[in-house]
């Protein structure tokens, strides 16, 4: 009777990584040396596009809704206007903030608060001095 418990037990717990492992979803491999990436945010239906060479970046929503489906600027301004043009200068760090991304020129070190949002007077990239 003991080691019935025992196995039923074992079953159950080994059962349970089982069930954990299907809930889990991998992110794709992003390629840091690419022209273009995407961003999680932590809201379900929006990601950041970045152009990694310009730092120019999209707000991107996908929607089962047609109307709801899109992309929104970001930043179109080249911030790497009188700089030597790379692919994978820039790359985007998320923070504790859902709103909020910081990007960074990663060949001359500087940064920016990259704001996203819903609300056009909400979404701004300013640099961080």
């Amino acid at each position: 009777m003991k080691k019935r418990i025992v196995l039923v037990f074992i079953v159950l717990f080994l059962s349970s990584f089982g069930i954990y492992a299907q809930n889990q979803t991998t992110e794709p491999v992003q390629e840091p040396m690419v022209p273009y990436r995407l961003y999680k945010t932590t809201n379900n239906w929006i990601f950041i596009q970045l152009e990694t060479a310009t730092g120019k970046m999209w707000q991107i929503q996908y929607s089962v809704q047609d109307d709801k489906r899109g992309g929104l600027v970001l930043n179109d301004k080249n911030l790497a206007e009188d700089k030597e043009v790379v692919v994978g200068r820039f790359t985007l760090y998320p923070t504790r903030n859902m709103w909020t991304f910081i990007l960074l020129d990663q060949i001359s070190g500087s940064s920016w608060q990259v704001q996203w949002s819903f609300d056009k007077k909400n979404r701004f990239v300013t640099p961080i001095y």
